[in-house]
């Protein structure tokens, strides 16, 4: 039988059983970095690599309208998202969050949020003990808000913050995790749907220059406003990201428990280090498996095929460890980062390509700058780590040390 028409094996079953290592794992068994399968039904195409990530990313190639599930959508992205649009409506779009690239903006958020952590660590030592998953979650939640002009009471910070952690956390899964999701994306859409009505008819001001301004006012194609739904969509997509940034910081907290000899430069200030103990965080620790699309065409790659409405598939966990990129991608090593210039896309951690035209994650630059800030000032910070399960399981997406990270005796940081 032709290899191209040889009947492809639903696969589902185990990459929900698998997690991060399903594709690693399809690769190294075919010892190859392209894989023929099918998902919930379709044919799929799977790839590795910077010219995979350059393909995938190339709009001839892969469309995203269609391609999220609803379950995503209902949960993670929310439906008519930038995510979810291609060509001129994307870009469209995505000139709303261009801004947030800014290294102005990327400034004014890690201030905001290093001074909602500098707020909570004195309540912090007043208690035997933390999970720092979730008062990270409630530090950013705060500090996003403030930075975006979005209204929160303090009081209403941890309900927002458990509410922006379970989109996320219930995204990949079915049963508790994703209804708790959909019930926590339905609170915050409504919410600011109300608060974008608000500010249109003039009941509340919107900061100048703020991001809530931004999404207000911004037009698309038609020349017409977002409606309240999407609008409030787009404000969740600078929100929840940003929250979601506690999964990094648990991750950041877990590096230096393993590796103390990376806390003294962090807490030293040294600017190159702190980058790159970022980047190392972002590649070594697991956090997006795979990104997919769908196939804009019949497509060929390296001698493997998918039709027309395929899924193509980047392996995002198996390219940050892969070890032609990486050499020892199982060694958590920031000075990796400061040996060589890494490739734009070699590093995906938050999808691959320009993020000014493209669909990787305007909010990159974001990420780094905070994840530099906080894990700063995790360094300066005095705690202990009590003995606890740190342990993180790959078949969990997204994954997390499994105590969340505890710490005890959490005091100032030092000046």
């Amino acid at each position: 039988m032709d290899v191209l028409s040889r009947p492809l094996i639903d696969r589902t079953l185990p990459l929900l059983a698998e997690g991060y290592a399903w594709l690693p794992n399809r690769m190294r068994d075919a010892a190859s970095s392209v894989v023929r399968t099918r998902i919930m039904g379709r044919p799929a195409l799977a790839l590795r690599g910077p010219e995979a990530v350059r393909f995938f990313y190339d709009e001839r190639n892969v469309h995203r309208h269609r391609a999220i599930p609803e379950p995503i959508l209902g949960t993670l992205f929310g439906h008519e998202a930038v995510h979810t649009l291609d060509g001129a409506a994307h870009r469209a779009r995505k000139e709303l969050f261009l801004p947030l690239l800014e290294p102005t903006a990327v400034a004014g958020l890690a201030e905001h949020v290093s001074d909602a952590w500098d707020e909570a660590v004195p309540e912090w030592g007043r208690r035997a003990s933390v999970v720092l998953f979730d008062e990270a979650a409630t530090v950013l939640t705060r500090g996003v808000h403030r930075w975006a002009g979005v209204p929160l009471d303090d009081a209403d910070a941890g309900a927002a913050a458990r509410d922006m952690t379970a989109m996320v956390d219930g995204f990949a899964t079915a049963g508790p995790r994703h209804l708790r999701a959909r019930r926590a994306r339905g609170r915050q859409e409504e919410r600011l749907a109300r608060l974008v009505r608000d500010v249109r008819t003039g009941t509340v001001t919107a900061p100048a220059g703020s991001v809530l301004e931004r999404v207000c006012g911004h037009r698309g194609l038609d020349g017409g406003p977002l409606d309240e739904k999407t609008a409030a969509v787009e404000l969740l997509n600078v929100l929840r990201p940003t929250v979601a940034l506690a999964w990094f910081v648990a991750f950041a907290a877990h590096a230096l428990h393993r590796w103390p000899e990376n806390r003294a430069p962090l807490a030293k200030g040294d600017v190159a280090f702190r980058t790159a103990f970022a980047h190392e965080v972002r590649r070594f620790y697991p956090f997006v498996p795979f990104l997919g699309g769908l196939a804009a065409r019949d497509l060929f790659w390296r001698g493997a095929w998918v039709p027309e409405g395929g899924l193509v598939v980047l392996d995002v966990y198996g390219q940050n460890h892969d070890e032609t990129l990486w050499g020892d991608p199982y060694a958590f090593r920031p000075h990796r980062f400061l040996e060589r210039a890494v490739g734009r896309d070699e590093l995906i951690p938050q999808g691959g390509g320009d993020p000014a035209t493209g669909h990787r994650c305007p909010g990159e630059g974001l990420t780094v700058g905070l994840l530099e800030t906080l894990a700063a000032q995790l360094a300066r910070t005095e705690y202990t780590v009590p003995d606890q399960n740190l342990a993180i399981s790959l078949h969990r997406v997204p994954t997390l040390p499994h105590s969340g990270v505890v710490l005890a005796g959490v005091g100032r940081a030092a000046v």
